[in-house]
């Protein structure tokens, strides 16, 4: 059983209104981010690789090479590579698989507008341990050299995880027009390139099988940690041996994995997410999920292979430091905003109760700002760019464009608390008047 159903629910046409309002521009923001998000996955790479001449490339040479490089067929053909897209193929199947064999919960998200409570299989970090038991195996057997093929076939890699992509956008964008679908209400626009980037439907499915919930936290965020063991396998074989990996190298692989692991053992906390219960699944989330996080996000450990930086002691404890505020301020004021919406509150925390009932925190980290967890997110993020140094601006891209995102979801999530609080929100905003940072924004 997927979905736990209620006795009474409206006609779906009713749960369906059409969307009347845009993010993103509307269509033509929809259509350039769908063009901009693979643009620039590529950018990152082709301006920050030993291959193209440094990070970034001689400034004066970057005209002539781009003019070039698009007018070559060679160019072209060599952003496809059979032999990755079939590994990167065998391993979307893997997570499938591990998905469907390995034991897990099956809980109840949030009710839906159906009056329905979709159910979810709560195993991803079994099938990380399960990805690490077996790449770890391999690497002992075989030797670093054996897992570089990662770093090797990049692009490869990249232009299958965004086939795939657009595959499942085009896929759960057909299935969406099948009768008694739930869409998403920002994706019912009636224009098709706004609606397939948004997402129009809000769960797609496949039996049991949730396509959304499973992409946002499977085969793009585990594959992320494996390109990062990838470029560690890199670095030792140019060095000489794991020993001689740089320690710059190992604090970005395990603040990333750090990232991951805490996720994905947190696994039910994203049921309660944005992601999850509002926006649809359509190019955006599925580019992000695929392409986006495994090969941006990853950036830093790449810029490392052919440019290794030693810290020092004192350096690294300086970016350890400064990951650990960052993860005791995202997981302590998810704590407390997750302890409360399952009615409990152990810290006593003060809280606004508004006309309609609802409860809004107003002490401890939500008494700080409006959303402390971003603040420790962009902490993490800044410590994640940090070991390479400063000789190049390129690998703290993630942290600014982690600022566009969160400060976009933060003003996203304020106007529909707008809409659901009304005036209530206006004092809920005097109560608590800072966005992200503290006493900053």
């Amino acid at each position: 059983m997927s979905t736990t159903k209620k006795p009474k629910s409206e006609p779906i046409a009713d749960l369906n209104p059409r969307s009347m309002t845009y993010e993103f521009l509307g269509p033509p923001g929809a259509f350039l981010i769908s063009f901009g998000v693979p643009f620039m996955t590529y950018l990152l790479y082709f301006g920050c690789s030993e291959d193209s001449g440094g990070c970034p490339p001689p400034l004066q040479s970057i005209p002539d090479r781009f003019v070039e490089a698009l007018s070559e067929k060679t160019f072209w053909a060599s952003l496809w590579d059979t032999e990755a897209s079939l590994i990167y193929l065998g391993w979307y199947a893997f997570c499938v698989a591990a998905w469907a064999v390995l034991p897990g919960d099956w809980i109840e998200g949030v009710t839906m507008r159906t009056g329905e409570k979709k159910k979810y299989k709560i195993n991803a970090f079994s099938t990380f341990l399960l990805a690490m038991g077996i790449s770890c195996g391999y690497i002992l057997r075989n030797g670093p050299e054996s897992f570089t093929f990662l770093y090797k076939k990049w692009i490869g890699f990249v232009t299958a995880s965004l086939v795939m992509s657009l595959v499942q956008a085009f896929y759960v964008y057909a299935s969406s027009f099948r009768p008694g679908a739930l869409l998403a209400l920002g994706g019912n626009s009636g224009n098709f390139i706004y609606d397939w980037y948004i997402g129009r439907e809000l769960n797609p499915s496949i039996g049991s099988f949730d396509i959304k919930s499973f992409n946002e936290l499977r085969p793009g965020l585990i594959l992320w940690v494996l390109v990062n063991i990838s470029m560690v396998c890199e670095q030792a074989v140019r060095r000489g041996g794991f020993a001689n990996v740089t320690d710059s190298m190992w604090l970005v692989l395990a603040f990333q994995t750090w990232y991951v692991v805490d996720g994905l053992y947190n696994e039910p906390a994203i049921f309660t997410t944005m992601d999850i219960i509002t926006d649809g699944f359509g190019f955006m989330l599925a580019v992000g999920d695929l392409c986006w996080v495994p090969f941006v996000y990853s950036l830093q450990a790449r810029y490392l292979v052919f440019k290794p930086v030693e810290l020092g002691l004192l350096r690294t404890a300086g970016v350890l430091g400064l990951k650990l505020l960052g993860y005791y301020i995202f997981r302590d004021a998810n704590g407390e905003k997750n302890d409360f919406r399952n009615g409990r509150n152990p810290k006593n925390l003060k809280y606004f109760t508004t006309s309609t009932g609802s409860k809004l925190l107003t002490s401890g980290w939500w008494g700080r700002s409006r959303h402390p967890n971003y603040f420790g997110d962009l902490l993490m993020a800044l410590a994640w760019s940090l070991p390479t140094g400063f000789d190049t601006p390129v690998t703290y891209f993630y942290v600014v464009y982690f600022a566009v995102l969160l400060i976009h979801r933060q003003r996203r999530d304020d106007e529909n608390c707008e809409k659901k609080y009304g005036k209530d929100w206006e004092t809920y905003k005097k109560l608590v008047p800072y966005r992200i940072i503290p006493y900053v924004y």
